[in-house]
């Protein structure tokens, strides 16, 4: 009992920049990301499955690079950029290209998988950008591989981010 309260007293200053702006507040050693960018931060966007890093609706990135918060520590983020879907629309409000693709081709239903699923395709288009690549229909399935969604059926999600990959 003793050495549960003791791992509950301790808190580290997390500080971290999410979705562009400076961010800080207290973690215990073993809060995970995810509750900590819902409940510390107010990042709801964030949702929870599976909490084993196998549905990927919790999928944030961390300096640029998609990630199961889930299996992340809050504390291993201090001192990095994290985004999450909330990051994603512009200052304005405006939705991103790929939110608006996604929104065209009814790429979302109940919308509990959908915020995992755009931050992984940020990170993966990305990475075909950067490579000067085009994927094909194939390539979208295998990356979307790694999410869950019981809503779609998954075309309409193929069909947005091979929108977006060949605009």
């Amino acid at each position: 009992m003793t050495s549960t309260i003791l791992h509950q007293a301790i808190q580290h200053r997390v500080s971290l920049q999410l979705n562009g702006r400076q961010r800080q507040a207290l973690a215990a050693p073993r809060l995970l990301l995810s509750d900590f960018l819902r409940q510390q931060l107010g990042a709801t966007g964030t949702h929870v499955g599976c909490e084993h890093g196998v549905c990927g609706a919790c999928t944030v990135l961390i300096d640029g690079i998609a990630s199961r918060s889930c299996l992340t520590l809050a504390v291993q983020v201090d001192g990095r950029k994290v985004d999450t879907v909330e990051g994603l629309a512009g200052t304005d409000g405006r939705l991103s290209e790929l939110q608006s693709a996604f929104k065209r081709h009814h790429a979302l239903q109940c919308g509990f998988c959908t915020a995992g699923i755009l931050m992984s395709c940020v990170d993966w288009l990305a990475r075909l950008e950067a490579a000067s690549r085009r994927p094909t229909e194939d390539e979208v399935r295998e990356m979307l591989s790694g999410h869950l969604c019981r809503c779609t059926g998954y075309a309409p999600i193929v069909a947005a981010v091979m929108e977006v990959a060949n605009a």
